[in-house]
């Protein structure tokens, strides 16, 4: 069975000043989004599933949506702060959307199959892809609490405009996730990737160590588990108005209770994206380059 590529696409880049989702980097006005569903589509996905806001819905469908109906089915789902399990109801001063989780919640009714999440303004390459595609068709029918994340190397991760946030991870004998831990300041100095500990101080890392870029892998069964997760969180959290419910919180606790296991696949591939503005030129060469060198075609679709 093919499986299933789910896109995250509900959220703004407040750093970026924009919705970059939608911006034009490649050659012939191509999104970010265009060369991750041109990855996909060569990696052996299936099927795409975009969550967004409802009230992004007639660009996005516009922009984006009407170049892949011809080459692959797509379905849409929408996230919204209203959208709580019965018994809760959203605090009106809640603005953020619930997070990368509950963002996922989304898709149970829509996805039957081995899925992919993927952020919509990630640029993770085609190595990448290929991993974790060949590991989600290959998992026997009926598969269950076998999941894979994408552990891109640190050192293929950074901007060249400032810090970074990544979540690094640790893994076990048998090259499964142990635990995520989320760095918000990483950076390469005098050569050294390096993280800010908690105590304000520089710690260096090798530069294959592996990180997470919300490059996940799931079986239907996460759904059922999310969902019971969510009350918890809500019954903790529901008067918090920036508390999120990422997809890390669940799957740390699913690895912690001994429920599921996590294969962090290794990639070869560059992760590139517009953190910052002044991130944006750098973007656009790049995908230049790849075009030039005959790694993509242009336009891709």
């Amino acid at each position: 069975m093919k499986p299933t590529l789910f896109v995250l696409a509900a959220g703004m880049g407040s750093r970026y000043g924009g919705l970059k989702q939608l911006d034009s980097l490649g050659p012939n006005g191509e999104t970010i989004m265009d060369y991750s569903i041109y990855d996909a589509i060569r990696g052996g996905f299936g099927k795409l599933v975009f969550v967004i806001r409802k009230d992004f819905e007639k660009d996005f469908r516009d922009k984006i949506i009407s170049k892949y109906e011809n080459h692959i089915p797509v379905e849409v789902v929408f996230q919204s702060t209203d959208k709580l399990p019965e018994g809760f109801t959203c605090p009106a001063e809640r603005t953020k959307p619930w997070g990368t989780n509950h963002a996922v919640l989304m898709g149970k009714d829509v996805i039957s199959e081995p899925f992919a999440v993927i952020n919509a303004d990630d640029f993770y390459g085609r190595d990448s892809f290929a991993v974790i595609g060949k590991y989600l068709s290959e998992l026997p029918e009926g598969a269950k609490n076998q999941y894979c994340m994408v552990g891109f190397r640190v050192g293929n991760t950074l901007s060249e405009s400032g810090t970074v946030a990544r979540g690094i991870c640790s893994t076990d004998a048998e090259g499964h996730l142990t635990i995520v831990v989320e760095r918000t300041e990483i950076m390469r100095i005098d050569g050294t990737v390096s993280y800010k500990d908690d105590d304000g101080k520089w710690v260096g890392i090798a530069d294959n160590t592996p990180v997470s870029m919300n490059m996940w892998g799931f079986t239907p069964d996460y759904f059922k588990y999310s969902e019971d997760y969510f009350v918890d969180f809500l019954k903790e959290n529901i008067d918090k108005p920036k508390a999120e419910y990422y997809i890390p919180l669940m799957v740390n606790k699913l690895i912690n209770e001994g429920t599921a296991k996590v294969k962090v696949l290794d990639t070869t591939s560059r992760w590139f994206g517009v953190t910052y503005a002044a991130d944006r030129q750098g973007v656009v060469d790049k995908f230049k380059a790849l075009a030039d060198s005959g790694e993509y075609p242009s336009p891709l679709f």
